[in-house]
């Protein structure tokens, strides 16, 4: 099956949840949502893009001002849109070395940019989650929001956990793959081939730890304050159809929620999300409500990715490939 039909089938699904547990109620609350709010909430993932394009532009170092403020921009929409089309985000790393080796850029400075991306986001998390255990420690949470927190905060340590397993025993991961190639059947010069290209991305992750300790503690703050931003709609979609949830909580509810999307290796994890976040706030908020929040929710961070990503995505990548093919054809 292709991979638009599988995305198809998973938007289908996507909206098949909250339309079966918001019932008849739903449509009616959705046409009560304040129209300037919703624009708000767009204005949001607008202001996101633009912090990511600059988070890219500081992690490329000298590289980052040729790229030039359009084009960043492009490329972060036209990456998120590829994350969001494929199975896991699987795309994301692949659509942002094809994009910047237009810009002249190698794949193993490409790489290390998005590999120290990432890990500016499982920094962010843990603070996030040793901020909000501590105000656990003076306020009380309920049952269901102590359980969101312990599941978010394993998740997390796992996550960590292996990062740091990777780094610290990166040489011994290196001679396994080499094994695992060599028992695979890949000839020896291939192996050689991919050697170099694991140094070469290595190389150029140390590169980018040396930026200037200013530059990387701006890549932070502009890391913590676009997850502020984004991690924001789904609390303020539920105070627009006026359920009072505090702040906290839906962002457990957004954190388990996509994590279980990417665990279920849906294109953007469409379906799994949504039931996962009508699962756990529906308790919380009554059915009508949280079905028309996740629809809210996952419109304005999920399909105007799609939306808007889409277009700049085939002018960025799919137009130049396919002219190539046609000029290689003909």
């Amino acid at each position: 099956m292709s991979r638009f039909a599988w995305l198809a089938i998973a938007l289908l699904g996507a909206l098949l949840v909250p339309a079966l547990l918001g019932g008849s109620e739903l449509l009616p609350r959705l046409m009560a949502f304040d129209t300037g709010l919703l624009l708000t909430l767009l204005g949001m993932i607008l202001l996101c893009w633009v912090i990511n394009a600059l988070r890219l532009r500081l992690l490329l170092g000298e590289h980052g001002a040729s790229l030039g403020r359009v084009r960043s921009l492009g490329v972060v929409m036209a990456t998120e849109f590829a994350i969001c089309t494929t199975p896991g985000g699987s795309g994301g790393p692949l659509a942002l070395m094809a994009l910047l080796a237009r810009e002249r850029i190698g794949p193993a400075r490409s790489g290390a940019v998005f590999a120290m991306d990432q890990l500016n986001d499982l920094v962010f998390f843990f603070c996030a989650m040793l901020a909000i255990a501590g105000y656990a420690l003076f306020h009380s949470l309920g049952r269901s929001q102590q359980g969101m927190l312990l599941g978010s905060a394993l998740l997390l340590c796992t996550a960590l956990g292996l990062v740091l397993l990777l780094l610290r025993y990166r040489r011994r991961v290196m001679r396994v793959n080499g094994q695992l190639l060599r028992r695979l059947g890949m000839s020896p010069p291939r192996r050689r081939r991919w050697a170099r290209r694991l140094l070469h991305f290595i190389h150029a992750l140390a590169q980018t730890w040396r930026l200037p300790k200013r530059t990387l503690a701006l890549v932070f703050a502009l890391t913590c304050a676009h997850w502020s931003l984004r991690y924001s709609v789904l609390y303020l979609a539920l105070q627009g159809l006026g359920a009072q949830l505090a702040w906290i909580p839906s962002f457990l509810v957004q954190m388990l929620a996509l994590s279980a999307g990417q665990f279920s290796l849906l294109p953007g994890g469409a379906g799994a999300a949504e039931l996962t976040s009508a699962s756990l706030l529906a308790p919380l908020v009554g059915s009508s409500t949280a079905a028309a929040a996740i629809l809210i929710w996952r419109a304005v961070t999920y399909y105007f990715y799609l939306l808007a990503g889409g277009p700049v995505f085939v002018c960025l990548l799919a137009r130049p490939l396919l002219e190539r093919w046609r000029r290689q054809a003909g």
